[in-house]
Formats: structure tokens, sequence, C-alpha cells
């Protein structure tokens, strides 16, 4: 059975991506040298996100470990655009799979800046759209609300064939309808869930942990929230959807095939396995084998949205 698939109109050899900032690819080049690209463990890879101007992250501390997950407050810690095209991108256009550059604005006219600038470039196969931030010039949470998401998908369409892949919050009140508005305005897909906002208490001053005060949650803790946003998801839009949230496993993978995704990312998992992607792909295999009977002759990652 073959794991290829198409995404966006890009060949991918398989259905395993990463999530945003969960696996640098330059420090395990570092570490691991050229064996890290024989046995590269993702399908295609996804940059940390990167911001117009160079940004220094959260005040520490920065992570809390919860029973079932992860509070992360990075904060974006990247170069800027400037250095990551001039430093980070040369090292990302080694790896052996196609390369999906995550960008955030703070601005529609940040965002045209970075989508402008970053898919200029040959190495970059898609762009990811992280809406997670504040509009500073209304407000308003770009990726929560429909028209915010729709007035920068419009503008930023133009601008690029390659394709545009938005990373939806779950901290909307309708992620459905931000899909939709996305999916009307011309992105080629949908990247969900991003992590939940939460909080841990410092049990020793009885004040928060996180030097921001908060943070997203990630992991196994946020699963069940994350199947039925992409179950909600699929049901609305007809674009080919990255599923994400708490995937430890291929069974855990195979549900959000299952519940409507076209491709899945590793994230949280990777911080504790760092051969994670390549392992949840070989189970994801196991599960199609043996449980054929279930499955029927629905056969992701091979059919479905992926063709689209």
């Amino acid at each position: 059975m073959s794991r290829s698939i198409e995404l966006c109109g890009v060949e991918l050899r398989g259905p395993v991506l990463n999530g945003s900032g969960t696996f640098d690819a330059i420090a395990a080049h570092r570490a691991f040298g050229d064996e890290l690209y024989a046995r590269f463990p993702f399908d295609a890879f996804v940059s940390k996100t990167i911001t117009v101007e160079p940004r220094e992250g959260n005040p520490l501390p920065r992570l809390w470990e919860t029973p079932a997950g992860l509070i992360n407050s990075i904060g974006l810690p990247n170069k800027g655009l400037d250095g990551f095209l001039a430093s980070d991108l040369p090292r990302l256009a080694e790896v052996p799979v196609p390369l999906v550059v995550s960008v955030m604005g703070f601005s529609v006219s940040e965002l045209k800046r970075l989508v402008t600038a970053v898919a200029a470039r040959d190495e970059v196969a898609m762009l990811e759209l992280n809406f997670s931030c504040p509009n500073v010039e209304t407000g308003l949470i770009m990726g929560a609300d429909p028209g915010e998401t729709a007035r920068a998908v419009e503008r930023l369409r133009p601008l690029t064939e390659k394709p545009l892949i938005v990373k939806l919050t779950p901290n909307a009140t309708d992620p459905a309808a931000v899909a939709a508005a996305a999916e009307g305005t011309g992105a080629d897909g949908l990247s969900l869930i991003n992590t939940l906002k939460g909080m841990a208490i410092d049990p020793r001053t009885g004040r928060p942990w996180l030097g921001a005060t908060t943070g997203g949650v990630s992991g196994p803790a946020v699963k069940a929230i994350a199947l039925q946003q992409v179950h909600q998801v699929s049901a609305r839009v007809k674009l080919p959807l990255i599923g994400m949230g708490g995937i430890q496993s291929g069974r855990d993978a195979a549900d959000f095939l299952l519940a409507g995704a076209t491709a899945i990312a590793v994230g949280t998992e990777n911080f504790r396995d760092p051969a994670a992607g390549s392992r949840v792909a070989a189970e994801l295999e196991a599960v199609f084998r043996n449980e054929r009977e279930y499955l029927g002759e629905w056969a992701p990652p091979m059919s479905g949205r992926g063709s689209q």
C-alpha cells in the first residue's frame, strides 16, 4: 500500500508532518549529521513561525508539564524575516522533503511582506499562515473572526501561486465559519488545531507559573477537542485538512484521518521522542493492515481530500 499523498497540489511521500516549532531540523542536523536526512521523520517539514522583526520570545519560565500534555509560552522567538532568509532558509533547504514555511504578522501589511518574500524563494513549497495573533489595526484575532480571516486571505492570495495553508485557532467561537471564510477567499488548505489557552499556578507562590501568565495547551489532553473540530470543519469545507492535537501513535493518527483530515502533524510528542514522526507513520500503516475489516474500503491517506 503506497503511503504517498497529494497535499494542496504538492506530492508527499506520506501523510505525516510536524507541528510548527516542535522539531528543530537545524539543531537536529548539528546533532545527528546527514543521518538525520537519511532517516528524516516527516513527509513534509513545517518551519518555526517567523515574523517580520526578530523576536526574543516571552519571559521565563516558558513551559509547564501537565498530567496529559504541555503548556508553552514560548512567544515565537525567531530571527525575523531577513535573518530567516539569510541564515535559516539555506539550511532548511537541505531537508529531503517539501518545506512549508510558517509566517505570522501583526497586520495584513506585515503578512503581505512575509508572503511576498518567502513565496519568492524556490526552496519553499507551501506557506502556513499562522493567524493566532491580534491584528494591530483592529484588535481582533485574525484566525478567530471569519471577517478578519477573509480580509487577510483575500489580500494575500494574489501575491503567490504557491499553496497557502491557514492554521486555525481552536479558540474561535465557530472554527467552521472561519474555515469557510478562508476557503471562500482562496486558501488551499487548513491546519488545525493550534493550542488551547491555559495557565498553571506555582504551588510555592500561588501565582501564575509562566512568565507571560498564560500559554498554549497541547498534547493528549487536547486530542478529543481537536478531533471534534477537524470533524466539524471537514463537514463544512472541501479543502484538505492537516489534523493535529495530541497525536502520539498511529492509532491517534488514524482517528484524525477518520474524522476528516488528509494529513496529520505530530507536535508535543516530538519533545519526548525525536523519531516520533517515523514511528507514528509505521504504526499508522499497521493500523490500516490490521483493521481493514473495520475500515472497509476506505483507505486513507491514499484517497480522499488529499487528491483535491
